[in-house]
């Protein structure tokens, strides 16, 4: 498991091209909008501090992705000047998979189980070093800097809500608020159509969902499943899961719009909508590469 110490050397590492987002008041809740990173979403954090800490990168990188992942990649091997191959499933909405090139990356669509069977041949077709979306100790240490900026930010904060789906971002800030804060609560959001991780804690031990039942939440990007490394700690360090309807989720964005001004895709308003269940804390907003067809129909209903 990473430490508190991987954390802050992360923190160091991603502070000069990273946004530090603030803390916004939602209500009697606060909102750690991370949709305002440049690529649009928290990924960023875990990309720079990964490529940043490659032994070799002549090769380029490496990453499959539905889709900020592969714009976070793309943004750190553009800043680095070195080539991206990305990897993303035939179901990423369009938006995303056309910023992954407005960046720089080259783009493989394969179907929804094949993109880390792609992804490996590319790293040994290339020579090129693989940085995977969320099981990588230096990824989750990047995204663990969400977390030192909450307590920072707002010391008396009692829960943190996050997003989870393969886990890196909850595994992240869940180490660095139990280490700092072990009263705070950390709390998992998922969607109730890829609940899988709240399946696992209540079984003790991880449960596997078929990618497709996954895909059918509208969340793109909390389709994934959680490794073997994130899912060490997420059952030790995650208090709670909260599971939300596409309905929620939905309601959730536009909320955020009309109440907080602010633009999710519909994976980073699954916290809010987590949030509005029991009505404190610190939801975490993580992403808003939304689909612009998707938000005109939710602003319109």
């Amino acid at each position: 498991m990473i430490s508190l110490d991987d954390i802050r050397s992360a923190a160091r590492v991603i502070a000069p091209h990273v946004v530090r987002t603030p803390l916004l008041p939602h209500g009697s809740c606060w909102l750690k909008p991370e949709s305002l990173q440049p690529i649009g979403a928290f990924k960023l954090r875990g990309a720079l501090n990964a490529l940043a800490r490659l032994e070799n990168r002549s090769n380029g990188v490496v990453a499959y992705s539905s889709g900020n992942h592969a714009q976070a990649v793309a943004y750190a091997a553009r800043l680095h000047g070195v080539p991206a191959a990305i990897v993303m499933p035939s179901n990423t909405p369009e938006v995303k998979i056309e910023a992954t090139r407005a960046l720089g990356a080259e783009v493989f669509i394969v179907g929804i189980t094949e993109r880390v069977e792609r992804a490996e041949a590319l790293v040994a077709e290339r020579g090129a070093a693989l940085i995977p979306p969320f099981d990588h100790p230096d990824v989750i240490a990047g995204q663990g800097t969400i977390g030192l900026e909450i307590l920072e930010d707002l010391p008396s904060v009692d829960a943190v809500v996050v997003p989870m789906s393969g886990g890196g971002l909850v595994s992240g800030v869940a180490t660095a608020i139990k280490a700092l804060r072990p009263d705070v609560r950390v709390i998992g959001a998922e969607p109730a159509l890829a609940a899988d991780i709240a399946d696992s804690l209540r079984a003790g031990a991880l449960v596997r969902w078929d990618p497709v039942e996954r895909a059918r939440t509208v969340a793109d990007a909390l389709r994934d499943e959680p490794s073997a490394l994130t899912w060490e700690h997420i059952s030790e360090l995650v208090d709670d899961v909260i599971t939300v309807t596409e309905d929620e989720i939905l309601a959730a964005m536009a909320g955020l719009v009309r109440g907080a001004r602010l633009v999710a895709e519909p994976s980073g308003a699954v916290s809010v909508a987590a949030q509005a269940k029991f009505g404190s804390g610190v939801a975490i907003v993580s992403g808003g590469n939304v689909d612009p067809a998707l938000l005109a129909r939710v602003l319109a209903a």
